[in-house]
């Protein structure tokens, strides 16, 4: 069962079971917006561009991103560039893995985000969502869908803790602005 989640809500990511989840995936999805025009409707391309950024101890130590598809220690891969969404309303348009399992032990958060390569503003995005999937099985877990546009060009969407022996999602849903995550890097600091 998924979990729709609101903003600064946080989820366990243990199994129903009580097992401990593996592998894990984030998934980013979009749409263009149309936008009215003289002669109807109509859309303009938009590349929203995902990655992970791995903290421990609130210090960035890697990043995974479309040019750098691999965590340097294997364990975060991205699935590469979607240079124009359109899934939005379900499929996901890029895609990172984590293996739980492989992220050494020293990192403690893993934080995604999602900015307009292009610097289009999300005013010209609909169907935004981040969700997480259980890798091992294809389950939905959670789900955080963006509502709204507006003259920013990123988010932070999301971040994945260590809580205890497991790990926590925790939506986050902040508007930053900024072309790549070196640029977010001032609006994720506070959310570690």
């Amino acid at each position: 069962m998924t979990v729709n989640m609101t903003k600064g809500q946080a989820i366990s990511l243990q199994k129903s079971d009580g097992g401990t989840l593996t592998a894990v995936r984030m998934g980013l999805g979009w749409q263009a917006a149309p936008r009215r025009g003289l002669f109807g409707s109509r859309t303009r391309e938009v590349d929203l561009d995902a990655s992970a950024v791995l903290f421990a101890d609130k210090q960035p130590v890697d990043v995974v991103f479309f040019r750098h598809l691999v965590s340097d220690d294997g364990s975060v891969k991205h699935t590469g560039d979607n240079l124009v969404g359109g899934a939005g309303s379900g499929g996901d348009d890029e895609a990172i893995l984590v293996d739980l399992q492989r992220v050494p032990v020293h990192i403690d958060q893993i934080v995604f985000t999602v900015n307009s390569f292009t610097g289009q503003t999300f005013q010209e995005v609909q169907n935004a969502f981040c969700r997480i999937v259980d890798e091992t099985n294809g389950q939905e877990l959670a789900r955080y869908t963006l509502d709204g546009g507006g003259q920013y060009t990123a988010q932070i969407m999301a971040k994945v803790h260590r809580a205890g022996a497991g790990w926590q999602m925790t939506a986050l849903g902040n508007p930053a602005n900024g072309r790549t995550f070196q640029d977010l890097m001032p609006a994720i600091l506070p959310h570690l």
